[in-house]
């Protein structure tokens, strides 16, 4: 556990460091985000935070490839699929936020960098039910890469306030390492290295990094370059979940996450898929194309709902958190145990949605935030760069990072 958390930590340090320069970059490239008529963000903000993340995963990476303890996860390729994935949406991201380019370009960039993790090893090949395998390369590719997708979208989709894709992923990404860190200790005793464990723990510690420099008021958001970056490591460490878990070694109601090995993966990001699902079919029910953008997110309704945008944040995260964990205590307690607290802390959850303590709280004011800041325009914009209209934050065509807050989509 302590080799885990000192790369969570380095992952922190180096992310938290670099985030400036990433911003400078992005200043420097033009990968801003304007302020569009549909935005809710005040002032044109970099979108670049991705290429920080980045920084941090590779760093924490090559420190752990010349670690001991974490030497049998580097025997294979798997390690550095994720890794090259991750530099390939990295790019996808910085390109779109530079030129804003059009979706079939961006899903192809995104299968291109699922279908290169994928043939590194990171396949979704057996499932622990049964020692079901997938009957074919072929269509172990296609899931795979299916899976990794959805995720990097799902993220990009939730991807609209200032601090909230980065804090959901590590929340939900802390209740998945301990559960993949639990399941490995079950499955393996003298042996708890896992590669799904250190790409969660370099997972958190990027998001955590990040967050100082991104929560509301934000002066930096990640862009597409983080939000796919993010949900690509998710899904990857989702994936090689599924090698170390061992159905036999494991009894009663705690076999229940054992035999559902992308349930806490799914638990995590639920918010996320819920977002993205609701989006999907309001869009084509109304006629209009799934990528076609509005104002109906859940981080919209938290907002119309007189959340103030601190305060909407912060009750997502409390909402994943109750997901995720919840999953995750089904490795360690029976799950009549884990409902009736899930229950509770979901009851706490939506009285905190909808209760009257919803416009109570100056600590989670966004007056308070704002008090004696002056917005100011970087000046890469108002010397000509192109004004360009990205989606916030993750910047995808589903995000709304805000300075003040980010756009809406």
């Amino acid at each position: 556990m302590r080799v885990y958390l000192l790369l969570m930590l380095v992952a922190a340090a180096v992310t938290f460091l670099t985030t400036p320069f990433a911003r400078w970059v992005a200043l420097k490239t033009s990968a801003i985000s304007a302020v569009r008529a549909r935005d809710v963000h005040l002032v044109p903000t970099p979108r670049l935070g991705g290429l920080a993340m980045l920084i941090g995963i590779v760093v924490s990476v090559l420190l752990a490839s010349q670690m001991p303890f974490l030497s049998g996860v580097f025997a294979d390729r798997q390690a550095w699929g994720i890794v090259g994935g991750a530099a390939i949406v990295c790019a996808l991201g910085w390109a779109d936020d530079k030129w804003d380019l059009d979706w079939v370009t961006k899903l192809a960039g995104q299968v291109l960098a699922a279908g290169f993790m994928a043939l590194q090893g990171v396949q979704l090949i057996t499932l622990p039910i049964g020692g079901t395998t997938i009957p074919s390369s072929r269509m172990s590719l296609v899931v795979t890469v299916l899976i990794v997708v959805i995720a990097m979208n799902a993220v990009n989709f939730v991807d609209g306030l200032d601090g909230l894709a980065a804090g959901i992923v590590a929340i939900g990404g802390s209740a998945f390492f301990l559960y993949a860190y639990g399941l490995t200790q079950q499955a393996t005793p003298e042996n708890y290295a896992s590669l799904a464990s250190l790409m969660l723990a370099v997972l958190v510690g990027v998001c955590v990094g990040f967050l100082p420099h991104n929560f509301f008021p934000s002066r930096i958001f990640m862009g597409d370059a983080g939000s796919m970056l993010i949900g690509l490591v998710m899904a990857g460490a989702a994936i090689t979940v599924t090698g170390n878990v061992q159905p036999e070694v494991m009894t009663g109601a705690q076999a229940l996450p054992a035999f559902i090995p992308l349930l806490l993966p799914v638990a995590v990001l639920m918010l996320p898929l819920l977002d993205m699902g609701l989006a999907v079919i309001r869009r084509l029910a109304a006629g209009k194309s799934p990528m076609a953008p509005d104002r109906m997110h859940l981080h919209h309704r938290m907002l119309a709902l007189g959340h103030s945008h601190r305060r909407a944040v912060v009750i997502l995260y409390v909402w994943t958190a109750v997901f995720a964990f919840g999953a995750a205590a089904l490795v360690r307690w029976d799950w009549e145990v884990v409902l009736v607290w899930t229950t509770v802390f979901a009851v706490l959850a939506l009285l905190a949605t909808l209760g009257p303590l919803r416009n109570r709280g100056r600590f989670l004011d966004d007056d308070v935030a704002l008090s004696g800041q002056v917005p100011k325009v970087p000046a890469a914009v108002g010397a000509g760069a192109p004004a360009r209209s990205v989606v916030p934050q993750s910047a995808a065509p589903e995000s709304v990072a805000p300075q003040t807050k980010e756009t809406v989509e």
